[in-house]
């Protein structure tokens, strides 16, 4: 009776004779994941206002039918250097492309989740709530553009890719097989520092969504310290002014480094905390029944993740080690989404 209780609440057994259903999570999956490394791509190669309108491209499907507009476009800010040109048009709007297709596939996925419930044995609610999350990702996708890339959106929408994400990653998990441990109880006893550790990479993930959306990247181009000395000056009331514009502070004057400067220092601090407490769950994930797997996978994706974070730096933020930066974190969230599974369902165990 215990098993069969399990079963429903994990969408296990039934769900296993729709194995195409399976198959469309999973690659919706590694889509959103490509699309959040594309995100990234077209933010660090400034084409976030490659077309400056949307949906379109100056009231166009494609930058081929606005050419003119954007012609005129790069004469007006004296050559392609600007926002604006064919290049960034066209990663801006391949962007919007892949989202919206992205979105026809969650549509599918709440769709066949609703009509086959009872032959899934799972409750439609979390493929339901993802058409929402997507519904709030094509807003925010709106107003980073109408809003000239305003930080506080820009960076919200990088969150709500993540969270359309690890809800992928969890949904695609109810669909798997049972894989018990032997014994249960060491990684039950892993739920709450796995739901810690989740809750504090996700608060790492916005430091670094809003270091990146403000060019705070640079704003320290040495290593281990920062312009020289270990602690420099810093203004915390500016950096971290969530309701402002590009570039300015709250009263429209320019953002001085030293606010640059303390965005930046606290993305290095948290991502030494990241590792500290990440790299702590890794070793008690290695020791435990039915953890070992993933707590090597985390381990090894950790230490990558902090040498990339050191790359840009190191490196001056070479566009595609920052891309696969963005992608790191995404595969992190999603590593500790199957934790917290995993220990959600040794918790039923117990």
């Amino acid at each position: 009776m215990q098993s069969i209780s399990l079963d429903r609440s994990f969408g296990r057994g039934p769900g296993a004779s729709l194995p195409a259903y399976r198959r469309l999570i999973a690659f919706t999956t590694l889509l959103t994941l490509g699309l959040i490394m594309l995100g990234a791509w077209v933010r660090l190669t400034d084409a976030g206002l490659g077309c400056p309108d949307w949906p379109g491209c100056y009231g166009k499907l494609s930058p081929v039918q606005a050419r003119a507009e954007i012609t005129q476009a790069v004469a007006e800010q004296g050559g392609e250097h600007g926002p604006v040109s064919m290049g960034k048009a066209w990663r801006e709007m391949g962007h919007r492309y892949v989202a919206s297709f992205l979105g026809l596939l969650i549509l599918a996925i709440a769709t066949v989740a609703w009509l086959r419930r009872r032959q899934l044995g799972q409750s439609p609610g979390l493929a339901l709530s993802l058409v929402g999350v997507v519904v709030m990702q094509g807003l925010f996708g709106m107003w980073t553009v109408t809003l000239l890339l305003k930080p506080a959106v820009v960076t919200l929408h990088l969150a709500g890719g993540m969270l359309t994400y690890a809800l992928l990653v969890w949904l695609w998990l109810r669909q798997q097989p049972v894989d018990a441990p032997v014994d249960p109880e060491p990684l039950a006893a892993l739920a709450r520092p796995a739901a810690a550790a989740l809750v504090l990479l996700c608060a790492q993930v916005l430091l670094g969504g809003w270091t990146s959306t403000n060019y705070a990247a640079l704003a320290c181009t040495d290593l281990p310290t920062c312009q020289g000395r270990w602690w420099p000056e810093m203004n915390f009331a500016d950096a971290f002014h969530v309701l402002r514009e590009l570039g300015k502070t709250s009263e429209g004057e320019n953002l001085p480094l030293a606010a640059l400067t303390a965005i930046h220092a606290m993305h290095r601090i948290g991502a030494v905390v990241v590792l500290a407490f990440l790299g702590w769950l890794s070793i008690r994930l290695i020791r435990a029944d039915g953890g070992r797997g993933l707590g090597q996978a985390m381990g090894l994706m950790l230490l990558l993740q902090f040498c990339l974070g050191l790359s840009n730096v190191w490196f001056s933020l070479p566009i595609g080690v920052a891309v696969a930066h963005t992608g790191g974190a995404a595969v992190l969230i999603a590593l500790l989404v199957m934790i917290n599974f995993r220990a959600s369902q040794a918790r039923l165990r117990v």
